[in-house]
């Protein structure tokens, strides 16, 4: 007997991790691979260490007694990567559809309570069918047990979700509750109603991949962060995304050795076009700024119209928001102020300092955004930075109009530092809309409207289309020269490495879902 267990424990120890990276990369056109396989890509060589490998379902119920298979359908551990302690659990497919039954659900359970202890983010490298519907309640009742700790866990550590394969009805909940979700294309999908339901009750006809496909979810809904073509990028990706974020909400983004020098950067000068009216691309400007190659764009093609992601000033990790005037010419809307809010929340909770980059118009109009709630969802933006205890910096580049100005991290709602190219125009509005309302007796009775407007319009721009008379307020800190941006943003975020903020007592706000 002790001779059969010992032949069944080598059996299993050499399947856990045994095809070496060199043969798993060879295979990255093949799309999906094991959950073994993604946990060996993903981890520091020889560091995994696994937990509950000999686990088994209990179910008697429909023959299941008759189908024991050791670690029941996901594999959990914990290990390194790049030498820091992570979590992961990896759902395995090829057993019972990777479907997830109580014991299933205790195993990720136990892998996310270490996870708090210790201190370590937390990966869930997500493939299953859904709940084991021969365990009925059972199975519904561990899905609840892992959305409770995605709560408690929420801006305690940092929380991964990657869906390699399918993730549908109530396994959604666990990745939206995460901090971040990586979708892989073509192979992987999450929707709450499959296509099947969706034709019963609707009547539509819709695949799996249009309904809730990487591409889908990824630009129409905001659900995924960021796509990736097959399972090797998938892995790059979470690698990549740790190494901008601190283990816990107690610590610091591990910081790169950087060697300073005069940090001047004539290429900024050009960016901005004389036209006022013309748009540029605002990623110039951030590559300009930061640290060479180190920008990482997250919802990269949702909501265009803002930018999120993380970057390094003089090696340290920072949060980016930043209008895009190549798109919507940078307004805020719905969708970009819930996806920026919800990035400033994240920075907040991980003590990630956050630089805004301002050129914005104001707020979409429009009746489309009046009835999905703009003024709620803008209110989202608002209250995340108003409540944002990090290092906050802002830099306006160019217009910054109207109630957007406030949103935007402005002096007035709590940032530190707010510094202003000449070229910025901070006004309730601009010029043209301005000059029709003020002036709007002379231009009518005026022998040339049209030449009386375009008078006012350039009177209006001269006086208040400009930084200065906010900086005499003490609104702006500094007007800088563009090519002085970098050098004066890693002396500000120096001077404010150590900031710390006691907030009101209270048990937590009530933020404008």
């Amino acid at each position: 007997m002790k001779e059969k267990q010992k032949d069944l424990l080598q059996k299993m120890a050499e399947a856990r991790l045994g095809g070496g990276k060199e043969r798993i990369e060879k295979q990255h056109q093949k799309k999906k691979l094991t959950a073994r396989e993604r946990i060996e890509l993903l981890m520091d060589e020889g560091s995994f260490e696994e937990v509950g490998m000999l686990v088994t379902h209990r179910s008697t119920d429909f023959g299941m007694e008759k189908q024991l298979i050791y670690g029941d359908g996901v594999v959990t551990g914990y290990g390194t990567i790049n030498d820091r302690m992570v979590y992961v659990f990896a759902q395995d497919f090829t057993v019972f559809g990777g479907a997830l039954s109580e014991t299933h659900a205790e195993k990720i359970c136990k892998i996310m309570d270490l996870a708090v202890k210790v201190g370590a983010p937390i990966i869930g490298l997500n493939d299953s069918g859904g709940a084991r519907i021969q365990e009925g309640v059972r199975s519904l009742g561990g899905y609840a047990d892992i959305f409770y700790r995605n709560v408690q866990s929420s801006g305690v550590i940092p929380q991964i979700s990657a869906i390699m394969g399918p993730c549908a009805g109530g396994a959604v909940y666990s990745p939206a509750m995460t901090d971040f979700t990586i979708m892989v294309e073509d192979t992987s999908y999450m929707f709450v109603t499959g296509p099947n339901v969706v034709k019963t009750v609707t009547n539509e006809e819709v695949s799996s991949e249009d309904l809730g496909g990487a591409s889908t979810h990824s630009t129409k809904s905001g659900v995924t962060h960021i796509t990736a073509p097959n399972d090797l990028a998938c892995i790059e990706h979470i690698k990549k995304l740790l190494s901008y974020i601190p283990q816990n909400n107690q610590l610091t983004a591990p910081k790169l050795p950087f060697t300073l020098s005069e940090e001047i950067r004539e290429e900024l000068e050009h960016i901005i076009p004389d036209d006022r009216h013309k748009p540029y691309d605002m990623k110039k400007v951030i590559d300009g700024i930061c640290d060479k190659d180190s920008f990482y764009e997250i919802h990269k093609d949702y909501a265009e119209n803002i930018v999120v992601g993380f970057s390094r000033l003089a090696g340290r990790s920072i949060g980016l928001i930043a209008n895009q005037p190549m798109s919507l010419a940078g307004v805020l809307d719905v969708n970009s102020s819930k996806k920026a809010a919800r990035f400033t929340r994240f920075c907040d909770s991980f003590n990630i300092p956050l630089l805004v980059l301002v050129d914005v118009p104001g707020f979409l109009p429009g009746t489309d955004q009046e009835w999905r709630g703009i003024i709620v969802h803008g209110a989202k933006l608002l209250y995340a930075l108003s409540e944002a205890t990090v290092p906050r910096v802002t830099v306006i580049t160019r217009k910054a109009y109207g109630g957007a100005y406030d949103v935007m991290n402005s002096k007035h709602i709590g940032a530190d530092m707010n510094f202003a190219w000449p070229t910025a125009e901070i006004a309730v509005m601009g010029a043209k809309g301005a000059s029709e309302i003020i002036f709007k007796k002379e231009i009518s009775e005026a022998a040339d409207p049209e030449a009386k407007w375009k008078e006012k319009e350039a009177e209006y721009a001269l006086k208040f289309a400009d930084p200065y008379r906010a900086a005499k307020r003490g609104f702006i800190d500094e007007v800088i020269l563009p090519k002085d941006t970098r050098r004066k943003l890693i002396k500000a975020f120096s001077m404010l490495e150590n900031k710390q903020v006691d907030g009101p007592k209270r048990k937590h706000g009530n933020i404008p879902l």
